[in-house]
């Protein structure tokens, strides 16, 4: 059934639907959630097939995609195949702090290769004392004759047993100021002790864990960029991706979305079919509307940043609108379905725990309406009225 809102049109949607019909995306997806496991098979396969790291310029080797077009070959990858195979292509973006800012023989080595779905990068910030607080981050590091040392506890980082390097964050100690710095840290160096957490709720082929610094050397070349720039570095990547992944979580929602209205079509109760009751159809026509709606707002932020405009407050709104109603109409796939719906036969339940994830990483729901609220009133506005009032 077609619903009054079409897919987004983009010439990769037809090379992606192929690609998930030969590689069974459809079983692979359920698979990796019962027995969780990176999967290799599937990164080279997106490598191969140019899908990785889509809006990563051509001169660092990737397809340079104008953002837009970006987020919808993410939507038709997270519609054919589930957030898995979205979230795998998004990667190397995950990841720009090293293709902006690493060395020569950084990129060389670890960039270039996730391009091609060879090698694996990670993204350690989070602590067990912080999270959303950045500025909490108490990882250190301290220069050494050959390089630096560096300890600490990363949690919740993905990829925390498959991963080969992964940009870490930590205070280099001696350097003034309260900037974080990053390095590229090889996961089998000396002092580095990997631990694989409980399984998660959703999305349990990031197999998240907790990776300890014990005092670990790392060269002087671990260094990306320039020391205490990391913030600077990662608030660019950090706008863009919560824009990119809202598509991914509209993707997911859309696939539950037009099944369950093809079955509210045919499914019967009580002598006619689902969709002639109103808590239903009322239900999904909202869903459609929701779900269009966030895609406009990804596609006019992406369109700003694509022409330079700040973006923050609306790429943070953008985020959250889309987790939310991508939320409402997965909620909407397993309650119509009922008992199946409920269950591991239909892929619906296995979406929603795998985008409930939109509320808490990469900003969580009120931080992201923190930032939107504040660039609502900017900041000199903020201070004279502040100063209006108490001059009363």
């Amino acid at each position: 059934m077609d619903l009054p809102y079409p897919l987004p049109n983009d010439p990769l949607s037809g090379p992606i639907e192929r690609l998930a019909r030969e590689r069974d995306w459809a079983h692979v997806y359920g698979r990796l959630d019962r027995a969780p496991e990176f999967p290799w098979d599937e990164f080279r396969a997106l490598g191969e097939a140019h899908l990785l790291g889509l809006s990563v310029p051509r001169r660092q080797g990737g397809p340079g995609l104008p953002l837009p077009r970006t987020a919808a070959a993410l939507f038709h990858l997270a519609y054919r195949g589930g957030s898995v195979f979205a979230k795998l292509a998004l990667q190397p973006e995950f990841c720009s702090v090293l293709g902006d800012h690493g060395s020569p023989e950084q990129r060389r080595s670890w960039f270039a290769p996730q391009l091609r779905g060879h090698r694996l990068v990670g993204n350690q910030i989070t602590e067990p004392s912080a999270g959303s607080d950045v500025g909490a981050v108490g990882a250190r590091a301290r220069r050494t004759r050959d390089g630096f040392e560096l300890t600490g506890e990363k949690s919740e980082a993905a990829f925390a047993m498959d991963a080969g390097a992964a940009l870490v964050y930590a205070r280099l100690k001696g350097d003034a100021g309260p900037g974080l710095s990053v390095f590229l840290v090889p996961q089998d160096a000396p002092g580095v002790r990997r631990t694989l957490a409980p399984p998660d709720l959703g999305e349990r082929w990031q197999r998240r864990g907790r990776v300890v610094y014990e005092r670990a050397p790392l060269s002087r070349e671990s260094l990306i960029g320039q020391a205490g720039r990391a913030l600077d570095y990662v608030w660019p990547e950090l706008i863009r991706e919560r824009v990119l992944l809202g598509a991914i979580y509209l993707g997911v929602a859309r696939a539950s979305l037009d099944s369950t209205v093809a079955y509210a079509g045919h499914r019967h109760a009580f002598g006619r079919p689902l969709s002639s009751n109103q808590a239903v159809s009322f239900a999904l026509a909202e869903d459609c509307a929701r779900i269009h709606a966030a895609w406009l707002l990804i596609q006019d932020t992406l369109s700003g940043l694509a022409e330079g405009e700040p973006a923050g407050g609306r790429s943070a709104l953008a985020k959250w609108m889309a987790g939310e109603a991508a939320l409402t109409a997965l909620d909407h796939a397993v309650q119509f379905h009922g008992g199946q719906g409920y269950s591991a036969a239909l892929p619906h339940e296995q979406r929603w725990r795998d985008v409930r994830s939109a509320r808490i990483a990469h900003g969580t729901s009120e931080i992201l309406r923190r930032v939107a609220a504040r660039s609502l009133w900017p900041r000199d506005t903020s201070r004279a009225n502040g100063r209006a009032r108490a001059a009363k």
